[in-house]
């Protein structure tokens, strides 16, 4: 079974689904446990080239005549689908036998969608469901954030960054030094047997010559165990009785806060950052202070995955919900992260900066339609040879007729399609939505554009065009 292109969101059990009386959904076959990404209609007699996993697929019915139930359900399985939804009415008075038992035979979840309730009533539900868990979540880290921040500026700094982890991961957390010893800790000491695998996973992260591991996890005794790579060799510990949504995001916090709180003093360099950081925040511009991170080149890297975030040896990381960002100075080469997927922009001086960021994030989603732990912003040569601003001048006049990207989807969408080769498939997981919506989209382009997007010329054109536009807007910015 693939694995689903998930949405960056906590899946809807369909428990929830079943225990939701306006919907009167009904448990037919198969297992009742499912965890549901999002929802799916359709009446194809084979729906795997429309599924991308983790759907409750709902069908009336309409394509089973004359299918085999057991290949039709096959092939949802196969597909990664969640759960089928099955309406009755108007073709089936009752869902058929023949597809329950297929259900029970491939383990997938069947109920039943009783006449009273349209399918859009079911995905409404589920997207409803899924907004409050988000918003649930991202409140959470949100206040975590701010309490690991205030601990952070305490007299005694890592024992209240601790308290405050402890306290809203529910468990034990504690700072390992690089011989193993507990430096510091926090919430209710763990068993011997806890202790003992969080020694081996501590030393699992500690840097080595032949290794480096930014984290890792276990379970013992139904505990679940993580621990983080720090700076100079030491390592944060965590021991929970359960995992939540927004946990690992709440620890990379508190890694990257405590690798600054036990980091050594800063030296010339540091402080030098230290001082256009302070500059910026006091009101002064960018291109003020962009003397003082030298002449040395920085690069911009964008990073989206689980656990601790990637610092890659450098303190100025901003951590967010959904992804990460970390700018390198000269002298610090990324490597692919386990667990992570990273963009990387091309070397820049600090006036440069707004430009690469915007590399950064076009490699960063490049990554991912492709699926690579790792992906550089290259460089055009033909692009260096026009001057950047009437090439700009020039992107904006042509893709006029799209719209401006704030407030339509044709210029992203075109631009991944694009860069993608025309692949409908991984332009919609890129973009994490359906291939028929890409097809419009890209179809609405060429009709507003009054142009051939199967002309190899014209392709090339607005691709240049794309990219003049997006790093003139980087350089504004």
């Amino acid at each position: 079974m693939p694995d689903p292109a998930s949405p960056p969101t906590s899946p809807v059990p369909l428990a929830a689904l079943l225990a939701r009386e306006d919907l009167g959904l009904l448990h037919v076959a198969g297992p009742s446990e499912a965890a549901v990404h999002w929802v799916h209609t359709s009446e194809m007699a084979d729906p795997y080239p429309y599924l991308l996993g983790g759907e409750l697929l709902l069908t009336a019915g309409v394509q089973l005549p004359g299918t085999d139930p057991d290949l039709y359900v096959a092939r949802i399985v196969e597909a990664g689908g969640a759960a089928l939804g099955f309406g009755v009415t108007p073709v089936y008075d009752t869902v058929p036998a023949a597809l329950a038992e297929a259900c029970d035979r491939r383990g997938l979840p069947l109920v039943e969608v009783p006449p009273r309730t349209p399918f859009t009533a079911v995905a409404r539900a589920v997207w409803g469901l899924m907004a409050q868990a988000r918003h649930r979540e991202l409140r959470r880290v949100t206040d975590a954030q701010q309490g690991l921040a205030s601990a952070a500026a305490r007299p005694d700094p890592v024992p209240a960054v601790l308290r405050q982890l402890a306290t809203r991961v529910g468990g034990w957390a504690g700072v390992l030094g690089a011989d193993g010893s507990v430096a510091y800790e926090a919430g209710a000491a763990p068993s011997a047997a806890v202790r003992t695998s969080l020694d081996a996973l501590a030393h699992v992260v500690r840097p080595a010559p032949e290794r480096l591991v930014s984290s890792a996890t276990d379970t013992v005794d139904g505990t679940h165990l993580t621990a983080y790579a720090l700076a100079n060799r030491a390592t944060l510990c965590i021991a929970t009785p359960h995992r939540e949504p927004g946990d690992h995001t709440v620890a990379g916090v508190a890694v990257v806060l405590l690798s600054l709180l036990t980091a050594e003093r800063q030296g010339a360099d540091e402080a030098a950052r230290s001082s256009a950081l302070v500059r910026m925040l006091l009101g002064e511009e960018a291109a003020d202070v962009a003397p003082l991170l030298g002449d040395a080149p920085w690069t911009v890297v964008h990073a989206r995955g689980e656990g601790p975030p990637p610092a890659l040896g450098s303190p100025l990381v901003d951590v967010q919900p959904e992804s990460v960002r970390i700018l390198l100075p000269a002298g610090h080469e990324p490597a692919p992260h386990p667990g992570w997927t990273l963009g990387i922009s091309a070397p820049a001086d600090p006036r440069q900066l707004p430009a690469a960021e915007a590399q950064a994030a076009r490699a960063l989603r490049r990554a991912e339609a492709t699926r690579s732990p790792l992906v550089r912003h290259r460089t055009s040569g033909l692009a260096g040879l026009t001057d950047p601003a009437e090439a700009a001048s020039y992107a904006r006049e042509l893709l006029a007729p799209l719209g401006d990207e704030k407030s339509s989807p044709l210029p992203r969408t075109l631009r991944s399609w694009l860069s993608l080769h025309g692949s409908w498939d991984r332009t919609a997981v890129a973009l994490a939505v359906h291939r028929n919506t890409v097809r419009q989209r890209i179809a609405r382009c060429a009709a507003l554009l009054d142009a051939d997007l199967d002309d190899m010329d014209v392709r090339a054109e607005l691709w240049f065009a794309l990219r003049s536009a997006e790093a003139h807007s980087g350089q504004k910015e």
